[in-house]
């Protein structure tokens, strides 16, 4: 059809996307006279990404340092609140699908994971992900925790190891990745961060995984370092107002 066009004058345009990969950054290129198109599932090897590193570091050591007097309140609190560490370890799913262990205090019972199961059924969140509002594993310091996300700084450790970032997507659970439509792999292109888009726009509040993961997807493609400092200013005051905590 594109010979015939040609033969009779006519300029043709071919649809490129042939396999539709929703992935919003691409570019061409010429091998001989052959063109090329370029799917970039995520910024690359930009130096963008290493001046985000350092940054990374700099300020989760900053931070441990200065947050050293409260992290060790809270570790007395857990510790006299219920029974087990003060620390709770965790597989998770990060950069390109490799595994670490992820860090947090610890805000439930000791069997909490053996105690899952039973509460399944009882899901709020449409999709690969569990959330459970009044959830019964949780202990009364575990409850102030999580309603102002201080279980998660012990993840400042993770970001120094380099496992994860200060800004990116929730880093899941391997089962939760196995239950991944294809186009929410790429939630995993990016190094996971303790804050991103769903963090300041309500948490608990959205109700399935699809908005959620789509919220990870449109950060990774329109991500710099001027919006990750955004969505850590905009952090700060939905941590102190526990906005969409559970």
């Amino acid at each position: 059809l594109a010979q015939i066009a040609a033969d009779e004058g006519v300029r043709v345009t071919l649809v490129a996307d042939l396999f539709s990969l929703g992935i919003k950054k691409s570019d061409t290129s010429y091998f001989a006279n052959m063109p090329l198109i370029h799917y970039q599932p995520s910024p690359g090897d930009s130096s963008d990404l290493v001046v985000k590193r350092v940054i990374d570091f700099v300020l989760a050591a900053v931070g441990l340092l200065v947050l050293s007097p409260l992290l060790m309140l809270l570790a007395l609190a857990i510790k006299l609140d219920s029974r087990g560490p003060v620390f709770f370890r965790q597989r998770r799913v990060g950069l390109n699908g490799r595994m670490f262990t992820l860090l947090k205090f610890r805000s439930m019972v000791i069997d909490a994971e053996a105690k899952l199961e039973d509460l399944k059924s009882q899901n709020e969140m449409k999709g690969p992900a569990f959330k459970l509002t009044n959830d019964p594993r949780i202990t009364r310091v575990g409850r102030v925790l999580r309603r102002f996300s201080l279980d998660e700084l012990p993840q400042l450790i993770n970001v120094i190891r380099g496992d994860m970032s200060l800004v990116g997507p929730r880093p899941p659970l391997p089962e939760e990745v196995s239950l991944y439509e294809r186009k929410q792999r790429r939630r995993l292109s990016m190094r996971p961060g303790m804050t991103c888009t769903w963090q300041v726009s309500g948490r608990n509040d959205i109700p399935d995984f699809q908005t959620w993961a789509e919220l990870d997807l449109a950060y990774i493609d329109n991500w710099s370092l001027t919006n990750d400092l955004k969505l850590i200013l905009k952090t700060i005051p939905a941590v102190f107002l526990g906005t969409g905590a559970r």
